[in-house]
């Protein structure tokens, strides 16, 4: 799906995709590239349940991310455990 993305969301993330009925992957539509915000904003997500963003592996912080169609995004709530979180840059020391 060229047009499509591949979403997943990760901890708590995973019981809102639930509540929605979405899978878990969600193969989402989009038309061309987006913000993390705005991906967000698209899927009624308020922007404090998200901390970070990976795109296709990568992580990145919200503000920060770029989306194209194809790509394999995951999102990460904040609080999720684990030192690599300042590693990969979603969080300072």
């Amino acid at each position: 799906m060229k047009d499509a993305i591949e979403l997943r969301g990760f901890m708590w993330l995973t019981d809102l995709f639930r509540e929605r009925n979405w899978p878990n992957p969600y193969h989402f539509h989009i038309t061309g590239k987006l913000t993390g915000e705005q991906l967000l904003a698209m899927l009624d997500i308020p922007r404090e349940k998200v901390e970070g963003i990976f795109v296709n592996g990568r992580v990145s912080p919200v503000q920060f991310t770029l989306i194209n169609p194809g790509d394999r995004v995951a999102l990460l709530p904040p609080g999720t455990p684990g030192p690599y979180r300042v590693l990969l840059g979603i969080r300072s020391t």
